[in-house]
């Protein structure tokens, strides 16, 4: 079976909490060996801990998005900090800048010095932060060139930026993960970016709950049970192992095989997540009989 590392989601998101040991059963049976999970405010930061401590597939990382920055509390970086001082094994994210339909109602001056002190904060911790940025690319890269280089590595999640930026992003760091956004993107353009990744770099994702992926009509998509919209595509929750529907479209875009880009992202993945203290590190690499017994009684 194929080996697949979701690089970037969101499994203590509230839609879809209460669900999580099935969702992660499910992805661990369809190859998804270790799962990315992003906090993105000081509320949901525990959530993500609980969900590390309980299931050893799953990389913990914390961090202030820039939709949440003005719900932020006066001591959030110290609560940051010493979040990360207790869990060696986290990485940074989501983090980011946003200048989209949501993001331009929240300041951007505070989005901008937020966003610096937890890359500066990544960069001294030596851990890879997990980037959000939507229309600010311009404004991402000048404060990458400012603060970096990053050699423990910088994810530009769900990357719809233009291929002209990406040798510079690459320069410093980033790598680029993909996920159903893809899918929305106008394929020539799609496929020009994906192109100028190095190989490398290019990491797969889900973003589940969002990002549904949009499958041949021929393909079903995994769905999460008791959703409301399911059948709805804007409204359906995204399940982490449609990532192989991600997957199946990148290496169509970049005319290589599935295996192939399996094989390079799943590697790339392991490399970025295994700074000192994190679980890769450590050797967490088996997904053994006795975890999915653990699995199975937990649900």
């Amino acid at each position: 079976m194929i080996k697949l590392f979701d690089a970037h989601c969101h499994l203590q998101d509230p839609r879809i909490f209460n669900k999580a040991p099935k969702l992660i059963k499910t992805a661990l049976e369809n190859g998804i060996h270790h799962v990315a999970v992003n906090g993105v405010c000081e509320n949901d930061w525990h959530l993500v801990k609980e969900m590390s401590d309980t299931y050893p597939c799953i990389i913990p990382s914390f961090g202030l998005h820039p939709w949440y920055v003005m719900d932020r509390t006066p001591n959030w970086l110290t609560s940051l900090r010493e979040l990360f001082d207790a869990n060696p094994s986290a990485a940074v994210g989501e983090i980011g800048l946003d200048k989209g339909s949501h993001g331009k109602t929240i300041d951007f001056t505070d989005q901008v010095q937020t966003f610096r002190l937890q890359l500066q904060l990544a960069k001294e911790l030596k851990r890879p932060a997990s980037v959000h940025c939507v229309r600010a690319f311009g404004d991402l890269l000048d404060i990458m060139k400012s603060l970096g280089p990053f050699p423990e590595g910088v994810i530009l999640h769900s990357y719809l930026g233009s291929a002209e930026m990406v040798p510079e992003f690459a320069k410093l760091g980033a790598y680029f993960s993909f996920s159903g956004f893809l899918m929305a993107t106008k394929e020539t353009k799609a496929k020009k970016m994906l192109k100028a990744v190095p190989s490398d770099r290019i990491l797969l994702e889900t973003d589940a709950p969002d990002a549904v992926p949009k499958p041949n009509s021929s393909e079903s998509i995994f769905l999460v049970e008791g959703d409301e919209n399911n059948g709805d595509p804007k409204g359906m929750l995204n399940h982490p192992a449609n990532i192989q529907f991600v997957l199946s479209y990148v290496a169509s875009l970049l005319e290589l095989s599935k295996e192939e880009v399996a094989d390079v992202s799943y590697k790339n993945a392991v490399r970025l997540f295994s700074y000192e203290g994190s679980k890769l590190k450590q050797g967490w690499f088996v997904v053994n009989v006795s975890y999915f017994i653990m699995i199975r009684n937990i649900i």
